[in-house]
């Protein structure tokens, strides 16, 4: 399975409409799952375990996420301290919209390994509950972390995300303009920043500078959300 659980979920597909999945680099790790479930639960019944993880992996990538959830839950019930388990399973949760039961898993998943590669994803959860001291504080660790200039995005999405949440239109329209410069050659974190922006440009009342925006991003990536949607919509 080489990498296959980071594969699945590092941020290649439009978000959910909550949600905004993150872009991050894998950890340094000094075990891959499959060598991990082997050091857990022997030789023989590792390897089944491995397999069943593939599927998961697999099942988690066409969003069959039930499919997914059952068997990484009979997984995590032997073999609790496998990090990429404990990933894929919050992230499955996520994907659910079981906010809290993603939570648990996520948390696990920060114990385990220290990483906060997973932190927008957390904060999200939060968000959808109205926990805005916890989305803060996600926030903040991950300002002091620093981490790929990705994940970082990631998180000041949601953040902004939070502060529109409750009314605060304004302040999360300077939390994403902040630094904010449309790149000649931009990835996939700038675009979905943009995609947010503009969201929030429109709901704040600037139909020309949301339509605008919206435009760039479809210019780069039409197939991104419902952004050539969007573009029509204000033309």
């Amino acid at each position: 399975m080489a990498d296959a659980v980071a594969a699945v979920e590092r941020g290649r597909s439009a978000p959910p409409p909550r949600a905004r999945k993150p872009l991050a680099a894998r950890p340094a790790r000094q075990l891959d799952p499959h060598q991990a479930l082997v050091v857990a639960c022997g030789e023989r019944r590792g390897t089944r375990l491995a397999r069943r993880l593939d599927e998961a992996a697999e099942a988690f990538a066409d969003e069959r996420f039930d499919d997914a959830r059952r068997l990484l839950t009979a997984i995590v019930r032997e073999a609790p301290d496998v990090a990429e388990v404990r990933e894929l399973l919050g992230l499955t949760y996520y994907r659910l919209g079981r906010w809290s039961a993603a939570i648990d898993q996520l948390e696990r998943f920060r114990e385990l390994t220290g990483s906060t590669e997973q932190h927008p994803v957390l904060a999200d959860c939060h968000r959808a509950l109205g926990r805005w001291d916890d989305v803060e504080e996600l926030w903040h660790e991950l300002g002091e972390q620093s981490p790929s200039a990705a994940l970082v995005t990631e998180g000041r999405i949601v953040r902004a995300g939070a502060l529109a949440d409750r009314g605060d239109l304004a302040g999360a329209v300077r939390e994403l303009e902040k630094g904010w410069r449309p790149p000649k050659r931009p990835r996939p974190h700038h675009l979905r920043r943009a995609y947010a922006l503009a969201d929030l440009y429109e709901r704040a009342g600037s139909p020309t500078r949301a339509r605008e925006l919206f435009a760039w991003v479809a210019h780069h990536d039409p197939g991104l959300a419902d952004v050539t949607e969007r573009v029509r919509s204000l033309s």
